[in-house]
């Protein structure tokens, strides 16, 4: 379902899939948020699953998203198999100084990004 929003007192569409992508290509680099915390941000706070169906599908958009930044409400890198290879998260993330142990961020707390509180609609 699309929401129309006014920007420069212009209607634009927009939709849940195009919301997700501007959202996480705002996530800093070597910081991680999570599904959830990305769906409660757009109001649609059970709708984690379906921002974990449009990270699946953001490989290859331009411009590009950092896919490998959001991972699940406990720091897993869930989404590892939606890429390349198994390890290609993991790779990106350790690009950016973002440890992994075991398939989970390290320090998960400290490198959250909530959007909620760094972002404003």
């Amino acid at each position: 379902m699309a929401k129309k929003v006014i920007l420069d007192n212009a209607v634009h569409e927009r939709d849940f899939f195009t919301d997700v992508m501007a959202v996480v290509r705002c996530i800093p680099e070597g910081r991680v948020t999570s599904y959830g915390a990305i769906a409660r941000y757009l109001g649609a706070s059970r709708s984690s699953r379906i921002v974990g169906y449009c990270m699946n599908k953001a490989h290859g958009l331009q411009p590009a998203v950092p896919a490998h930044r959001v991972v699940n409400r406990v720091g897993l890198l869930t989404g590892k198999h939606h890429f390349a290879t198994p390890s290609r998260m993991m790779e990106l993330l350790a690009k950016e100084r973002v440890r992994v142990q075991n398939d989970k961020v390290v320090d998960f707390e400290r490198l959250f990004w909530d959007p909620s509180k760094e972002l404003t609609l």
